[in-house]
């Protein structure tokens, strides 16, 4: 298709005042998507309410020069200024399948660069009605001194929702109330965990053998439907009881089958029974059938709590527990400990000695110790003691004191662990009493207190220990209350070598060993320190510059080490487009210099200092250039849309500023370059410039853009240099703001606001807005439009849907906005398309704005007229104030599609040409009235009330 264009090739400046159009940030959050309400409530604070489970679409619309920058936040609950991390930068904020923990206060952030940032709020509302749980409970009392029972019954329902829920107690179809009779109470109990309404039949009577419904409601809030259980109380009614197979603890053997068996022995209706594990899930290996629980091959981490639980809801559950412990050894350690009494730390003659022994076991009580002495049972006597629990030591450690110690009790002492009748292993460790056996020293090898590395290397913390026997070394940082980089905060070493790999300079710092307690001598740790010095590259700044400047001046660039280890540049190099600079030789600063004397096209380029510390090297970047910075479109220009009367043409107003216009040569002129989105062709023109300062708005008009379709605008500003910084942006039609403003008339219902239209609350649908690629594939055939009347596929028209669940009768109406102008007569134009064998009617009605609102119907339609658009003109002749309403009727069945487009208003007589099928026509105050309710079509036709008054 041929496109003709024509350009206003003159740029129209806008003259301001101080910085021009720049203005701070100013933020609005509209609201869209599936919301149930938006209302501001006593404290004048947005509420936003909807479903859980819908979408929820936020929108912050932004004005301010440059264009604000949107950042989307939410806080848990009251007001609050904090913001979260978690951020959306966008200014939609879309949430599919809002759940109900989402709730919460959202801000809208709004920032530019000019004056303080613009924040908004809104609180989101989520409703939601969970199913509700019913639980009963009975009491037995016995009255007048045991000569009867008295039973009680409680049904507690139980629900969560938002907004609360109210309750419905019915016995059979018989709806209850509180006090209704003298075995019938219902209140609400205090403490309780989500909503809850307990309904108690007292002195249980008979007739209270019956079917109990708890009917939970939220009053059909959000659509919301009511939700119902249901309960038979019989004479049998009992809580559930079990019956477990095995002991409460249950001690297994490795890679054994078990089963557990929990057996049902009461409760009615029938519980359910149900297997969980603690503190894990439970075990693959792991089989639950008719209430049997069988774990094959059973494994360590296969140990923990059972747990056996049967539920009818009916008293409290009944639970059984089963402590599965996993038989294993693993950790043998010793002690020496010498003298306590005299605070001694080494092995004297003639002073007591105690030898300690400790295992980790499950079940750690189970574990049985045997001493040796030189391979032969120790035998105990006045002066050899074993005991099996010391207070001072973990608990189930075995100690073999040796009171008075002689030269005879030198030798090698054996501690064995074991499981006595189990196939566990046992474990054993040896202990060598002799005048070598000393407590241990601890120092750092000479030369290796201090370590340098480089970043990413490997590096080693050396500590020797003397003594014997040699005990572990636990490795720990003292500078700083970090991990080790295992992300322990201890490593042990037998060797006394702590191994880094890949060190980074987080690791720097100060490190302390120390010997360990255990598997030596239980004495006061020996500790030493150990300096890492992590070497790395330098970090500089800038690490990017965008460098401009006007022809002929110099510049001076500078890179900057901030830091780096050592902190010192070695040596600095310059290159420009890659190729190396020479520099006269400086004193060693923590920068470096280059001085560009004339920017022109042969010294613009890159440039790179690329700094040195002898470890590593890092390198700033400056791009250097004389072309102009890009423009900033303005986003915030009034009307920016004008569309022609005659054609499905429109014009829009692009204006823009430039963006530090001062930072170079002046700007001739910019290359403007217009291209229809989905198309290949672009159209190029030149604007030229008159004049130019910072925050000086420039304008240029775009002419017979085609209806409704958008375009890609490219604008480049051009200076002796050459061609500047490009700025793109999207041109989108729009409806007119200003409609229904006489001057420019005709609604072609291609933007979603529609003209200011409105759908009406009181009717039984909505009418939708569509075109030819928006259409449901599988939508009814023979009936409806393929497109609107300009005959293109991106076209948007108005229709209702006659399918399912429309039923005959039903009726959609779309409101437009007040029209408060003055006139004697008027002429409504609009065009319809009424093609099925279903079809209903198509009403224009004229609603009087007066006291009350007083609907006419001035035009009728029904029944077929074929698959094409045909044009109806009415007169209308309002007293005063006015909306005109299109009534859409749905007809006996689905091939009932109606549909409008090119809606016109305007003053005076309507063509003298046939009207078309027309009948009933009245004019408003003469025809026969129907009271409608009040309605200005919404906060957007208020405005526009306002605007036109």
């Amino acid at each position: 298709m041929e496109i003709v264009w024509f350009f206003l090739l003159a740029v129209v400046p806008v003259y301001t005042q101080g910085d021009g159009v720049y203005a701070p940030a100013q933020a609005q959050i509209i609201h869209a998507g599936q919301a149930c309400v938006v209302k501001e409530d006593n404290i004048s604070e947005r509420v936003y309410t909807i479903r859980e489970g819908n979408t929820l679409v936020l929108q912050c619309l932004v004005t301010g020069h440059p264009r604000p920058q949107v950042r989307w936040t939410k806080t848990a609950g009251s007001a609050s200024d904090k913001f979260q991390e978690t951020s959306v930068f966008n200014e939609t904020l879309r949430i599919e399948k809002i759940q109900r923990l989402q709730g919460g206060r959202y801000y809208c952030k709004a920032e530019n660069g000019v004056g303080v940032p613009a924040i908004k709020s809104i609180r989101v509302d989520v409703q939601y009605l969970d199913e509700p749980i019913l639980t009963v409970h009975q009491t037995i009392s016995d009255v007048r001194g045991s000569f009867y029972q008295e039973k009680t019954v409680f049904l507690r329902c139980t629900v969560n929702s938002n907004p609360p829920a109210r309750f419905i107690w019915k016995r059979g179809a018989e709806t209850l109330s509180h006090s209704q009779d003298n075995g019938v109470d219902i209140y609400e109990p205090l403490y309780t965990q989500g909503e809850t309404k307990v309904l108690k039949l007292k002195n249980l009577r008979p007739q209270d053998y019956a079917s109990y419904t708890c009917q939970v409601s939220v009053r059909n809030v959000c659509g919301i439907l009511d939700k119902t259980i249901t309960f038979q109380l019989t004479n049998t009614t009992a809580p559930p009881a079990l019956k477990l197979s095995v002991n409460e603890t249950l001690v297994v053997n490795p890679a054994d089958n078990v089963t557990m068996q929990c057996s049902l022995i009461g409760g009615d209706p029938l519980p359910e029974v149900i297997w969980s594990h603690s503190p894990s899930p439970m075990p693959h290996n792991s089989l639950i059938q008719e209430g049997n629980l069988t774990i094959w091959g059973i494994r360590m981490e296969d140990s923990g709590y059972y747990n056996c639980t049967a539920i009818n809801n009916v008293g409290n559950p009944a639970k059984k527990t089963v402590n599965l412990l996993v038989r294993s050894m693993k950790n043998i350690t010793f002690q020496i400990t010498p003298d306590v009494i005299k605070e001694s730390e080494s092995i004297q003659l003639g002073q007591d000695l105690k030898l300690s022994c400790h295992v980790d076991a499950v079940p750690q009580e189970k574990v049985v110790y045997f001493w040796y002495k030189n391979g032969k049972p120790a035998r105990v006597s006045d002066r050899l003691l074993i005991s099996r629990n010391d207070p001072e030591l973990p608990p189930v450690t075995s100690s073999l004191e040796i009171i008075d110690l002689r030269f005879s009790d030198y030798g090698t002492y054996l501690c064995i662990a074991s499981f006595q009748g189990a196939p566990i292993p046992d474990l054993s460790v040896e202990v060598n009493i002799s005048s070598e056996t000393v407590p241990p020293t601890i120092s750092v090898p000479k030369g290796q207190s201090t370590i340098t590395v480089r970043e990413g290397s490997r590096a080693e913390l050396q500590c020797e220990v003397r003594g014997k026997p040699k005990p572990p070394i636990i490795w720990s940082r003292v500078d700083k209350e970090a991990p080790m980089p295992s992300g322990a905060m201890t490593v042990e070493t037998y060797d006394g070598k702590l191994h880094l790999e890949s060190v980074s300079q987080e690791m720097s710092g100060t490190y302390k060993c120390q010997t360990a307690r255990y598997n030596g001598f239980n004495i006061r740790p020996r500790e030493a320190l150990v300096q890492l010095n992590v070497q790395f590259p330098p970090v500089v700044e800038p690490t990017s510059q965008d460098v401009r400047q006007g022809m002929g001046r110099s510049i001076t660039l500078r890179c900057t080490m901030l830091k780096g280890s050592p902190m010192k540049v070695a040596t600095a190099v310059w290159r420009f487009n890659g190729n190396l600079l020479t520099l006269p030789p400086t004193e060693q600063q923590d920068y470096s210099e280059l001085k560009v004397d004339s920017v022109n096209r042969e010294t613009s380029g890159s440039y790179e200092c690329s700094i040195s510390n002898d470890v590593g090297v890092s390198t700033c970047f400056f791009q250097v250039s004389a072309k102009a910075y890009n423009p900033e479109f303005y986003y915030d220009t009034p009307n920016p849309t004008l569309s022609q009367k005659q054609s499905k043409n429109y014009s829009y107003v692009l204006q823009w500023t430039q963006k530090e216009p001062d930072a170079v040569d002046p700007i001739l002129k910019y290359r403007l370059d217009v291209r229809q989105l989905n198309q290949r062709n672009t159209i190029q023109t030149l604007i030229p410039v008159k004049k130019m300062e910072k925050g000086l708005l420039l304008e240029h008009i775009l002419r017979n853009l085609k209806v409704p379709q958008s375009y890609e605008v490219r604008l480049t500003p051009i200076t002796n240099f050459g061609a500047g910084d490009m700025a793109a942006r999207i041109i989108r039609y729009m409806e007119p703001i200003n409609y229904p403003n006489l001057a420019d008339n005709t609604c072609h219902f291609e933007d979603e606001k529609i003209c200011g239209f409105t759908q009406d609350k009181m009717d039984n649908f909505d009418w939708t807005r569509q075109n030819a690629l928006t259409q449901n594939p599988k939508r009814t055939v023979n009936t409806g439009p393929s497109t609107d009347i300009s005959g293109t596929e991106e076209g948007y028209y108005m229709f209702i849907e006659a399918s399912r669940p429309r039923v005959q009768g039903d009726k959609a109406r779309l409101i437009s906005p007040l029209y408060n102008i003055t006139g004697k007569y008027f002429c409504v134009s609009f065009f319809y398309h009424m093609y099925g064998k279903h079809i209903g009617s198509l009403n224009l009605l004229v609603r009087v704005q007066n006291k009350r609102a007083i609907d006419t119907q001035v035009w009728s339609l029904s029944e077929n007229k074929g698959n094409e658009w045909k044009q109806a003109h009415v007169p209308i002749s309002p007293p005063g104030p006015f909306h005109i309403i299109f009534e859409g009727v749905r007809g006996t069945s689905y091939e009932g599609d109606i549909a409008i487009d090119d809606v016109t208003l305007k003053r005076g007589d309507c063509p003298r040409k046939s009207i078309g099928p027309n009948k009933a026509v009245a004019l408003p105050g003469n025809g026969v009235p129907t009271l409608h309710r009040s309605s200005l079509g919404g906060p957007l036709t208020f405005f526009l009330y306002v605007l036109l008054r």
